[in-house]
């Protein structure tokens, strides 16, 4: 896709000065740029590049004036980086711009297909599958039978959706994600050995979720896991069966989180933390990256470490730990003084 400065000042409500008609089709850092790319500067941090730069055009914020001679059209905006994650949208929008169904899919003719759907090839649909407006399939992806998909949802190559899956509006799916696979439960028998479970269960993902890629959500054993509006997961996440996660809440990469726990609206949790079954987790709930969490957290908690504890006190206990071998030598110091004195008396 090629843009003329002017199309994108249009685009982003702001003011050329420079060449107009100057032409762009790709973005890039402005460290990186090159002719015929667009980048910006927000960081003043990063001012020097603005001189170096070979890209062709870059946004600024308003009130910013070169101190040196620049070659690239600048567009002034109110916010150069707002403005740029706009152009960012609007590229990611325009590149995803697909509809039709591709050779070599294959839709049982029970499925019921929005319009302006676009389906790429080696999609497998199943029976009584509804897909809403404007969705967008990827190639190599599998839909299972009873499965819903909202309006404007994007399922990208390699997704795995199984049976009774409902997956809201203007959700983003990334690649190689199982959604509504078994729950992971067996029951004990006297021999020692495990007996399978079934999981009869769905799963639930609200409008607005995005999730990243080769993330795993189990179907519930019954009722349904949920994944409610405007839950943003990272990449390589796994959710057991009958797990809720509330509203705008986010996960970053590799945490786990184990059967029937209830995480609340609004929460931050890091990368690699681990949550217990049948746990309660409140809302705006932060929780720093490997911690390990095992018992019900209150509202606005902050946690750190594993077992997680409050993470104010676990900074203060964390300067103690760096000093333990010196405090045992003390004591152990002390110990001797103490019997030294003792013999003595």
């Amino acid at each position: 896709m090629e843009f003329t400065a002017l199309e994108i000042a249009s685009i982003l409500e702001g003011k050329i000065v420079g060449q107009s008609d100057i032409k762009v089709s790709k973005l890039s850092k402005i460290e990186e740029g090159t002719p015929g790319s667009i980048s910006f500067l927000s960081n003043l941090k990063y001012e020097q590049h603005l001189y170096e730069t070979e890209a062709s055009v870059v946004i600024v914020s308003e009130g910013f004036t070169p101190e040196k001679e620049i070659n690239p059209t600048l567009i002034y905006v109110a916010d150069a980086h707002k403005a740029f994650v706009k152009l960012l949208e609007y590229h990611s929008q325009m590149r995803n711009q697909k509809s039709g169904i591709e050779p070599n899919t294959q839709i049982h003719d029970s499925a019921k297909i929005g319009e302006n759907v676009y389906v790429g090839g080696f999609t497998y649909i199943s029976e009584n599958v509804k897909i809403g407006n404007n969705v967008i399939i990827y190639p190599n992806c599998y839909i299972g039978e009873g499965v819903s998909v909202g309006d404007g949802s994007i399922i990208y190559s390699g997704v795995q959706l199984c049976s009774e899956t409902q997956i809201g509006a203007n959700c983003t799916i990334h690649s190689n994600t199982v959604i509504g696979a078994d729950g992971f439960g067996f029951s004990p028998k006297a021999d020692g050995s495990f007996e399978k479970v079934p999981q009869i269960g769905n799963v639930i993902i609200e409008d607005n979720v995005e999730i990243g890629a080769s993330c795993t959500i189990d179907r519930a054993t019954l009722g349904s896991t949920i994944i409610r509006k405007g839950v943003k997961l990272d990449n390589q996440i796994q959710i057991a069966h009958n797990v809720e996660i509330k509203e705008n809440t986010v996960i970053a990469s590799q945490t786990g989180i184990a059967g029937s726990t209830k995480i609340g609206r609004n929460c931050i949790i890091g990368g690699q933390v681990g949550i217990v079954g049948h746990l309660k987790i409140g809302d705006f709930v932060q929780i720093q990256a490997q911690s390990g969490v095992n018992y019900d957290v209150p509202n606005g908690a902050k946690l750190y470490g594993s077992p997680s504890m409050d993470a104010v006190d676990f900074r203060k206990s964390y300067v103690h730990f760096r000093n333990f071998p010196a405090i045992v030598k003390r004591l152990d110091e002390i110990e001797k003084e103490i019997k030294q004195q003792t013999i003595k008396d």
